[in-house]
């Protein structure tokens, strides 16, 4: 018999999983709905402790840790200390968080984040809309939302302050997620992170994790509490997508550029690279290749030391123009405005480069990065000639409301007259990033923006590395012709 500990968001109790613990008792299993110390004193050690001592008192030996939402910290911590009567743990509608990340990392709400930097008292419930401050609302009937209203409680403060401790015990527990495609990315995401993104990401190409899809929002225990049951009752048995990263698939930081270059020497400047071209006749155009993110922020290497765009600036520098690179601090949704900094800085820097034109510079944003385009496009410099995007998230999908409102490029587009624009398109892009290019592309209609738009039919997001293909190498040759032709048009 299996036994499902069901752990919520903050906020709820056990009352939450009311249909699915009645679905799961249906088929058989046991189910365990927790409703968390709630003393203004508490935080989340208190939480982990009762789940320990819940987990020690479960005779069945399979017990499955369900955690949905903040619930899945307390949900990590009891598995990481017990891991031996854990059978699996599942992430609903959940981050990934490490050893030494508070809940608050996670929560979407800026004046919550705000408050609980200064203030220790109990958080008090959202109320009706606000809760979508807390997670997409897709799904949800009137009903469930007076529900939620009349039945949350306010969250202790130290429940989401203090940091996650790990010590490694979680590393033979298998795990599953089930992703809630409106309220966040959907398994297509992961497979990215996993095969382009930080390292740390690719254990989830291991054999002990699973993933599951669910077309609702943050609360699908109330919005489909039956295909809630049903996915919990399948992650148990192991079942769910797997992600799969052949031996021979190098990591993002280990594969090499897909187009020949020649080994130009780089100069470094702080947080820039600059790569002039060898000979010393003047000055030339400049192209600064700005990564995407969030980012590890102990990422080795660091983006710019990666093949991938020291590639880039290399293969653009061997056509005539200076390549250049910047390593931001984007490692969290919440960092777009330091990253915004960097970027300031780092093209100041690069414009009094004695081998650079100042006053022909473009900037070339990946993944992402897009929404760092936001200040150039609402603002633009007579200097910056021209603006490309590369498979850019150019809004914010589900799960990324914590992004200032500033970094909106669509709304962007409403300023001063925007540069010339190539936007590199995949695809394949997932769809909800796609959604964001769809949106700024309309927005650019409407604004008169002169946007030229490279198309990569068969190319997925990251193509340069996922699609080692003709297609993927011309589609670099004409985006980098595009941006060097607008970059060069002051000749």
């Amino acid at each position: 018999m299996t036994a499902f500990v069901l752990v919520g968001e903050a906020f709820t109790g056990g009352w939450l999983w009311d249909g699915v613990a009645e679905r799961l008792r249906e088929a058989g299993a046991e189910a365990y709905p927790v409703t968390p110390d709630t003393d203004p004193g508490a935080g989340l050690g208190t939480h982990a402790r009762e789940l320990l001592a819940l987990l020690d008192r479960i005779d069945d030996p399979e017990t499955v840790l369900v955690g949905h939402g903040y619930g899945i910290h307390p949900v990590l911590a009891a598995a990481d200390r017990r891991p031996g009567r854990v059978a699996r743990v599942v992430y609903v509608a959940a981050g990934l968080p490490s050893d030494g990340d508070p809940a608050l990392l996670l929560v979407r709400d800026e004046t919550v984040r705000e408050r609980l930097g200064h203030d220790t008292t109990p958080l008090p419930p959202p109320r009706g809309e606000e809760w979508a401050l807390w997670g997409s609302l897709d799904g949800l009937s009137g009903d469930d939302l007076a529900r939620l209203d009349r039945l949350a409680v306010p969250q202790p403060a130290r429940t989401l302050t203090e940091p996650l401790r790990l010590g490694g015990g979680l590393d033979g527990v298998p795990a599953c997620a089930v992703m809630c495609t409106a309220d966040g990315p959907g398994v297509d995401v992961v497979e990215m992170l996993v095969r382009t993104g930080p390292p740390r990401f690719r254990k989830l190409a291991g054999p002990g994790y699973v993933f599951h899809e669910l077309p609702t929002g943050h609360w699908p225990m109330l919005s489909h509490p039956g295909e809630l049951a049903d996915t919990l009752l399948r992650a148990a048995a192991g079942e769910g997508r797997r992600i799969t990263l052949g031996d021979d698939q190098p990591s993002y930081a280990e594969q090499e550029f897909l187009m020949e270059t020649v080994e130009y020497p780089y100069e470094r400047h702080g947080r820039l690279d600059v790569y002039p071209p060898p000979d010393s006749a003047g000055r030339r155009p400049a192209v600064l290749l700005v990564h995407g993110g969030p980012v590890d922020a102990d990422r080795a290497p660091t983006p710019r030391d990666t093949p991938f765009y020291r590639g880039y600036a290399r293969y653009l520098t061997g056509l005539g123009a200076v390549g250049a690179t910047v390593d931001h601090r984007l490692y969290a949704l919440t960092d777009y405005a330091r990253a915004a900094g960097d970027l300031a800085e780092a093209v100041e820097t690069l414009r009094a480069h004695p081998r650079v034109d100042p006053d022909r510079i473009a900037l070339w944003i990946f993944s992402g990065g897009g929404l760092l385009a936001a200040d150039w496009l609402a603002a633009p410099p007579p200097w910056l000639r021209c603006l490309a995007l590369s498979y850019p998230v150019l809004g914010t999908p589900p799960g990324w409301e914590t992004v200032e409102k500033r970094f909106r490029p669509a709304d962007a587009l409403a300023g001063a007259g925007a540069p010339p624009v190539v936007l590199v398109r995949a695809g394949r892009e997932h769809p909800a990033f796609a959604a964001t290019v769809e949106e700024f592309l309309a927005a650019a209609g409407r604004h008169g923006a002169d946007v030229e738009v490279v198309d990569v039919p068969d190319g997925r997001h990251g193509f340069e590395a996922l699609d080692r293909t003709d297609a993927s190498r011309e589609a670099v040759a004409r985006s980098a012709r595009a941006v060097l032709r607008r970059v060069a048009d002051a000749e």
